[in-house]
């Protein structure tokens, strides 16, 4: 059995499920999501939820060091496993935030919903071009929805670095969650490790023991009930950041300026600059917001430009 099945079944049976420590370690997300919220309608969560991941990342941006360097050093000191795909590959995030959408959407989101990216391939030169620009590189979960369309997806993500998020280091967890009436709040501590992990499990017994001296148990598991519309490629929509390596010559950003008007795709930031290590230039380019479908056209249509030697990153820009 799986989340919804298994929230049906408590429902039916009028039993409670208690797993607050699925999700962010020590912070009471999964409670808020229920309760908290139960009178508004939330739009959008975002996540920083894989410890792992973020204390990678946090290490690359404050030391400059590159990712296998940083993930041995955290091997070491066991924030990461002896096999950490779970964890860099975004798998572990992916299934939190598939949690987090069933609960704040009230729909049932499968981890085959979720698009998953990991770091693995996050560069130290990525994560320096990020800061030049005035983000942080986060593992960001997001799970949106308009009207009752919906969209969730795990990825390293450009955070503006006004954005609280952006300031979530180390080992630590964040949520950010939008309400249509609350407006944005954000919950963060520590996501995992025993005594913020054992928090949550106790305070989840003792909420069964209350529940059953009182008489009131089987009202908290609420299984999903609205039908589940997942939004297609052309619906996605977020802002991108693009390094290209092409021939350094004249006319190469007015070839490239043209595909993305050919797809619908604005941009906001345009630089070139030389690249020292090779006879090569860097087109560095940030757009406005754009549908993914659109997107891919663009880098499909780059795959075949002769001027462009290297598609060397793409990464989704927040805030």
């Amino acid at each position: 059995m799986h989340g919804a099945e298994i929230l049906a079944k408590a429902q039916e049976k009028q039993c409670d499920v208690f797993y607050e420590a699925s999700v962010a370690g020590g912070i009471p997300i999964i409670r808020t999501l229920i309760e908290g919220f139960s009178s508004d309608r939330i739009t959008k969560i975002m996540g920083i939820v894989n410890g792992t991941t973020n204390y990678i990342l946090t290490k690359m941006s404050q030391e400059g060091a590159s990712y296998e360097d940083v993930l041995a050093e955290a091997q070491e000191l066991g924030y990461a496993e002896a096999d950490p795909t779970s964890d860099v590959e975004g798998l572990d995030a992916a299934r939190k935030m598939a949690i987090m959408g069933t609960l704040g959407f009230r729909t049932n989101v499968e981890l085959q919903d979720v698009s998953v990216k990991g770091i693995s391939q996050v560069t130290k030169e990525d994560i320096q071009y990020a800061k030049r620009l005035g983000y942080e590189m986060k593992l960001l979960g997001i799970a949106d929805r308009e009207q009752e369309q919906v969209s969730i997806s795990v990825q390293p993500t450009m955070v503006r670095t006004s954005h609280p998020m952006a300031a979530v280091n180390g080992v630590f967890n964040a949520v950010y969650v939008y309400g249509e009436a609350v407006g944005e709040t954000m919950f963060y501590g520590p996501g995992a490790g025993e005594m913020p992990t054992a928090t949550s499990v106790v305070a989840d017994l003792v909420a069964v023991v209350k529940n059953l001296k009182l008489g009131v148990n089987g009202l908290q598991a609420i299984a999903p009930y609205k039908a589940k519309v997942l939004k297609t490629d052309d619906q996605i929509m977020f802002k991108n950041f693009i390094l290209l390596h092409v021939d350094d010559k004249a006319g190469v950003l007015a070839q490239i300026t043209q595909v993305f008007a050919e797809y619908g795709v604005s941009l906001e930031s345009v630089v070139q600059q030389p690249n020292d290590q090779t006879p090569q230039a860097e087109i560095i380019i940030v757009t406005h917001n754009a549908s993914k479908a659109s997107m891919d056209k663009v880098l499909d249509h780059f795959e075949g430009l002769e001027v462009i030697r290297e598609i060397k990153s793409v990464y989704r820009v927040e805030g």
